[in-house]
């Protein structure tokens, strides 16, 4: 059964950084895309960055775009989210998911493409 266990969240101010980490297991994690996602309270899920299987393309929201930085690590099986100057708006629990279908090309950005989550950790954004 594949596990996904997010770490690295927590409280920073305006400006600040933090790096997320998920830790997958379960099944070969090289071979799958990888999405972090976000909800903030009383807001939708919204798609935040993701990354193809091999590490080689990929997406960002345009909210996120040249703050934030996806990578992985298929050896330690592990999917990274740095965000830097981070904004009160940021504020939400960030979730890691595994996509669907094994080889994609391409990232999705659809929750519904991605078949395990994680159970996500807290961002706190202060002004």
């Amino acid at each position: 059964q594949v596990q996904l266990v997010e770490s690295g969240g927590g409280y920073v101010q305006a400006g600040g950084s933090l790096r997320l980490s998920c830790a997958a297991s379960g099944r070969t994690f090289s071979r799958y895309a990888m999405g972090w996602f976000r909800q903030a309270p009383g807001k939708e899920r919204e798609f935040v960055a993701g990354i193809t299987w091999s590490g080689g393309s990929t997406y960002y929201a345009d909210s996120m775009k040249g703050r934030f930085t996806i990578s992985r690590d298929n050896a330690k099986n592990t999917v990274y989210l740095q965000m830097n100057s981070l904004r009160p708006e940021d504020t939400a629990v960030y979730y890691c998911a595994e996509d669907s279908s094994a080889f994609r090309s391409r990232v999705v950005v659809t929750g519904g493409e991605y078949d395990y989550w994680g159970q996500g950790t807290q961002v706190t954004v202060s002004s």
